[in-house]
């Protein structure tokens, strides 16, 4: 049993006793609910007393919120004080997906740990001694990396999969890949950490590129690591490929976005019997399939299609929510380069087709400066956006497929800063890959949680949610 302070649509605090004896958590009681801080305090003290009596145990209920010192503090007569909510909610969770299956507690404690307070090894140490009275030093979480990576990874992909398919109904056929990179704080480069393009920015930094497979509303099905400098055209077929023969999949449609369009990668998509949904570079296609595209009367929402050899076509879509979007985004490229043309940074090397390099021009020999008039004459794209497929859907159903592509995106955003995959401090391969197993199974804890929440109609985010459970404590005394 414990106190719960829940948030209100008004602004409004109520706080209420809930019952966890049973298989759910029963609401016992609500005691009042209020908007002032010390009406808040009066109502927890009004909760304690209505425990003492409901119970007649001498267990107390501590909830806690803001002086997170107070604990430190507390006299030796405690037995016993414990961040209850997460595992109360995030445990459940854990249990349903089938992790659990892992019999190792303290597989169990990292993976909920990385949603909770996302830190350090060592600092994961003293959270789990601090705030749930388990023992377990760095050394001992570092020995347990150390055999993890053999022996889960494809335990827990197997465990992903299957919870993921029962939630399509035992039917699972379109999946979308994606790659990002994770810098390590380490200046020191081997085998696998190496330097290469970042998408963080870090590109003095060792690094490994990372692969994702996720299923429609963005459910991780693999991954697979590789070298820092791995070209990241190169990465999707091996993970793809090792997934569909994993599982015997008969039909799979796999949707990426332009950066890992190559005619190469469509050849061996062809080739292997896999349908595609890839980004397209429209503007990099023929003067005679652009001039088609640009004489097409768009209208918003509508696309046209041009078809290809061997089945394949590309669909043009247009948008006038993108037009502004990418008007915007010019505009904003080019005040960029006119602020670094005016500071002096810019120089020959900078002539490229890079981003918004693409609009500079040099004049004689040394003197650099914008072409206005090719971004003019890019404002005829605006708004438009290129598919390329061999698919029998329709139209609107690849660029509907397509636009969730975006979950992935959200899926690396999400492990870069809620769950804080990045920058990775761990030397040894072993450890890095073991890191990325506790990372994969708490955004998979992340998505489930989502997911439960938006079937209750509920307009807390998964963050927040986690929030709201670092307020629950129990406080247990002699």
């Amino acid at each position: 049993m414990y106190i719960r302070k829940k948030p209100n649509k008004s602004g409004s605090i109520s706080v209420q006793i809930i019952d966890t004896s049973g298989e759910y958590d029963r609401l016992i009681k609500t005691i009042g609910c209020t908007k002032n801080t010390e009406k808040i305090k009066e109502l927890i003290e009004q909760a304690h007393s209505f425990i003492s009596n409901y119970t007649h145990q001498t267990e107390l209920v501590f909830e806690y919120n803001e002086d997170k010192d107070f604990l430190s503090s507390l006299n030796s007569g405690l037995k016993n004080i414990q961040m209850i909510g997460p595992e109360l909610i995030l445990g459940k969770l854990f249990d349903q997906i089938g992790f659990n299956k892992i019999p190792d507690d303290l597989f169990r404690h990292l993976v909920i740990s990385r949603l909770v307070f996302p830190l350090s090894k060592l600092k994961t140490s003293e959270y789990l001694m601090r705030y749930r009275n388990i023992s377990v030093d760095a050394d001992q979480i570092y020995r347990y990396l150390d055999k993890l990576e053999s022996q889960q990874k494809q335990i827990v992909e197997q465990i992903s999969y299957n919870h993921t398919l029962q939630l399509f109904d035992g039917h699972l056929s379109i999946v979308f890949y994606d790659v990002t990179t994770l810098y390590f704080e380490s200046p020191d480069e081997d085998d696998l950490r190496k330097t290469g393009f970042s998408k963080d920015g870090k590109h003095q930094c060792p690094q490994i590129v990372l692969g994702l497979l996720v299923s429609i509303d963005g459910y991780p099905l693999a991954y697979e690591i590789f070298e820092g400098n791995k070209f990241e055209g190169n990465t999707m077929l091996p993970v793809i490929d090792a997934f569909k023969q994993k599982y015997s999949l008969d039909k799979l449609v796999v949707i990426a976005d332009a950066g890992l369009l190559s005619n190469k990668n469509i050849r061996e998509l062809i080739d292997r019997g896999y349908e595609f949904i890839l980004g397209g570079r429209i503007k990099n296609e023929s003067d005679k399939i652009k001039q088609k595209i640009i004489s097409h009367q768009f209208k918003d929402g509508k696309s046209m299609v041009i078809n290809r050899s061997k089945g394949i076509r590309l669909i043009v879509g247009y948008s006038s929510s993108r037009a502004k979007k990418d008007v915007h985004n010019r505009k904003r490229g080019l005040k960029k380069l006119e602020k670094s043309l005016e500071r002096g940074t810019l120089n020959k090397q900078h002539i490229n087709n890079r981003g918004y390099n693409k609009y500079l021009r040099i004049d004689g020999k040394i003197t650099l400066s914008i072409d206005y008039e090719k971004f003019e004459a890019d404002g005829i794209w605006d708004g438009l956006k290129g598919y390329i497929t061999n698919s029998k859907l329709d139209k609107e159903k690849v660029i509907k497929n397509y636009k969730q592509l975006w979950q992935i995106e959200k899926a690396f955003r999400i492990s870069k800063t809620d769950l804080r995959v990045r920058p990775i401090y761990h030397r040894l391969s072993k450890r890095i890959s073991a890191h990325i197993i506790i990372a994969f199974c708490a955004y998979k804890l992340y998505k489930e949680l989502e997911r439960q929440l938006r079937e209750k109609n509920s307009r807390l985010s998964p963050t927040k949610a986690i929030d709201n459970m670092k307020t629950i404590y129990r406080l247990q005394v002699k």
